[in-house]
C-alpha cells in the first residue's frame, strides 16, 4: 500500500512498504535520477535514538557494501540518513524468497534446489573471503530475482573483521531454526556456523522441513546442540540414502569437522545425487571412436517416490566428465573408488552409448578424467596441456566457486577446440563453461557470444539457452 511519500528522500519515489522486520521496513520505491525500482530498509522510528541499534544498522550497511559486486548478493547502492532514520537502498529482486517457494510449494526439485544452493554458495564463500560472517542464513534471506536466480539478503546481524563487535560472547543472533550448535549455545558465530545453516537450508529445500523442525524454538535450538542428525532419506522417501553422510558431515557439531567452504558441501551433495540416479549423463564417452551397442541398464531397487530424484540425472552435469567425476571423488573416503556410468544419446547418429569408470577417491578434483576401462583398441592418454584436460582443470575449479581461476584455462581450452564441431562434444562444453564463467565474473557482454555458440553445437540443450538469455538480460541492465 502507498504511505507517506515524506518517508524517504525525494529521490525515492512511490515508496510502498513490502516487507517489515524486528529493525525496521522495507519499502519498493522508484529511484527518479536513475529511474529504477529500489528497495529501500528504513530502520524503525523507535530505534532512531537508541545509538546501540544505530550502530548495528550501519554496520550492517558496511558489511553488505563491502560485499556488493560478488555474485548473487544483493547490491547496496546508497547509505544514509533522513529525518533522523538512518536507511539503506538496495538492488529491488521481484522474485521473492526461498521462504514464500517452500511454503507455496514444499520439498523442491533437487536440479533447481542444486542451483539455488550453488549460487548461495558462492555469495557465501566470497562473504568469508572478504571477513564477513552472515550470521542468519535461511530461506526468508534467500531473495529471487525476475530469472530465478538468488541473491543473498540481509546481513542485518552480520560481523565483519576489522569492525567493532556489537554482539559479545554468550548473545544468541539468528533464527533458531537454522542455528549452528555453537550459536545456540551463545558462540561467536564463524563461516562454519554459515555453512551449517545452509545445510539447514539445503535439508528443508529438498525435504520440505527442517531437519529438527519443532512448534517450540527452544527445543529446536536444543535439538541443533544435541540431537544426532536425522536421515533426509527416512524424512523424505523420495531421496536417496547416499545424502545421509553429506549431511551428517555438513552439520556436524563440531564446526572443524565441517566441509571447508560451501561450495565443497554443495559439491558433494551433487555428487551423491549422481551416484545414487546412476550419473546418467549428457556425455559421449571419451574411449570410443565407434560407439558399441549399448546393454541394458541394471535396475535398482524401487524406493517410494524416487522419481523426483531420479529425473535429476540430466541435470547434474553442466561441463566436462572430468569436473563430475571431481565432485564426486569429494563424498567417498580416502582409499576407495566409486563408480561412474555415462551414457549418452547422439542426436546425429541416434545411437546410444554406456561405459563405467573406476575413480579413485585419492584423486584430486582438479585431475584429467580417469581412463575409461580397455576398449578394443585402448584410446592414448590425454596430454596435460590439451584443450579436453585444460576444459576440465577449469570445470573443477568452477565447482571450488573459483571463476577468476577457471578463466584463463577455459579461454584455452575454447581457441584449442575452436572448430571442431560436432565430432567433439568438448568444444561446446568449454565455450558453456566459460561463457557461464564470464557471466559469473559480471562480464556479461563477453558471456553472450559463448553462450550463443554451445547453444548452436548443442541445440538439444535447455542450459546454454537459459544461460545465454539470462547473459543477453544482464547485458542489458535488467535484474
Amino acid at each position: 500500500m502507498a504511505v507517506n511519500t515524506e518517508i524517504l528522500p525525494s529521490r525515492y519515489r512511490s515508496p510502498k512498504r513490502i516487507a517489515s522486520g524486528g529493525m525496521g521496513e522495507i519499502y519498493r520505491a522508484t529511484d527518479a535520477v536513475l529511474g529504477r525500482a529500489v528497495a529501500v530498509k528504513l530502520l524503525a522510528e523507535r530505534y532512531s535514538r537508541d545509538e546501540g541499534v544505530r550502530q548495528r544498522f550501519t554496520r550492517e550497511a558496511l558489511s553488505a557494501a563491502r560485499l556488493s559486486g560478488e555474485p548473487h548478493v544483493v547490491t547496496i547502492f546508497d547509505v544514509g540518513e533522513h529525518a533522523d532514520r538512518p536507511f539503506i537502498v538496495m538492488e529491488y529482486l521481484s522474485g521473492g524468497s526461498l521462504e514464500q517457494r517452500i511454503r507455496k510449494s514444499g520439498a523442491q526439485e533437487p536440479g533447481q534446489a542444486l542451483e539455488w544452493l550453488e549460487q548461495t554458495a558462492l555469495a557465501l564463500d566470497a562473504a568469508h573471503r572478504n571477513g564477513v560472517v552472515h550470521r542468519d542464513v535461511k530461506p526468508a534471506n534467500l531473495l529471487l530475482d525476475r530469472n530465478d536466480n538468488v541473491h543473498v539478503a540481509d546481513f542485518g546481524i552480520a560481523s565483519a573483521a576489522g569492525m567493532d563487535s556489537l554482539t559479545m560472547t554468550g548473545t544468541v543472533l539468528g533464527t533458531a531454526g537454522y542455528l549452528a550448535p555453537e550459536q545456540a549455545q551463545g558462540d561467536r558465530a564463524t563461516p562454519a556456523s554459515d555453512r551449517y545453516a545452509l545445510a539447514v537450508v539445503a535439508f528443508e529445500l529438498l525435504s520440505g522441513k527442517r531437519p529438527f523442525e519443532n512448534e517450540s524454538m527452544t527445543a529446536e535450538a536444543a535439538a541443533h546442540v544435541n540431537a544426532p542428525v536425522p536421515s533426509i532419506a527416512e524424512i523424505c522417501e523420495g531421496l536417496p540414502d547416499e545424502l545421509d553422510p553429506v549431511f551428517r558431515r555438513a552439520m556436524a557439531k563440531d564446526p572443524a569437522q565441517r566441509y571447508p567452504t560451501a561450495a565443497e558441501f554443495v559439491a558433494a551433495m551433487r555428487a551423491a545425487l549422481a551416484n545414487a540416479a546412476g550419473t546418467t549423463r549428457s556425455l559421449r564417452p571419451v574411449a570410443a571412436a565407434v560407439p558399441p551397442p549399448a546393454p541394458p541398464r541394471p535396475a535398482r531397487p524401487a524406493r517410494s517416490g524416487g522419481g523426483r530424484w531420479a529425473a535429476l540425472a540430466g541435470l547434474l552435469a553442466l561441463g566436462a566428465i572430468g569436473g563430475a567425476i571431481a565432485a564426486i571423488v569429494l563424498t567417498h573416503d580416502s582409499g576407495k573408488t566409486a563408480q561412474v556410468t555415462v551414457v549418452r544419446k547422439e542426436t546425429l547418429q541416434g545411437s546410444t552409448v554406456r561405459q563405467t569408470v573406476t575413480v579413485p577417491t585419492t584423486a584430486p578434483a582438479a585431475t584429467n578424467p580417469p581412463a575409461p576401462p580397455p576398449a578394443s583398441t585402448p584410446p592414448p592418454p590425454v596430454p596435460s596441456g590439451s584443450a579436453h584436460s585444460l576444459n576440465d582443470q577449469g570445470y573443477a575449479k568452477m565447482r571450488a566457486g573459483d571463476y577468476a581461476g577457471a578463466l584463463p584455462l577455459l579461454q584455452q581450452a575454447v581457441q584449442k577446440l575452436a572448430g571442431t564441431g560436432p565430432g567433439d562434444p568438448y568444444e561446446a562444453y568449454a565455450n558453456y563453461n566459460l561463457g557461464y564463467t564470464l557471466l559469473q565474473l559480471g562480464r556479461c557482454d563477453q558471456a553472450v557470444g559463448y553462450l550463443k555458440t554451445a547453444q548452436r553445437l548443442e541445440p538439444g540443450r535447455p542450459e546454454p539457452r537459459d544461460q545465454a538469455k539470462r547473459a543477453r538480460d544482464c547485458a542489458k541492465g535488467k535484474g
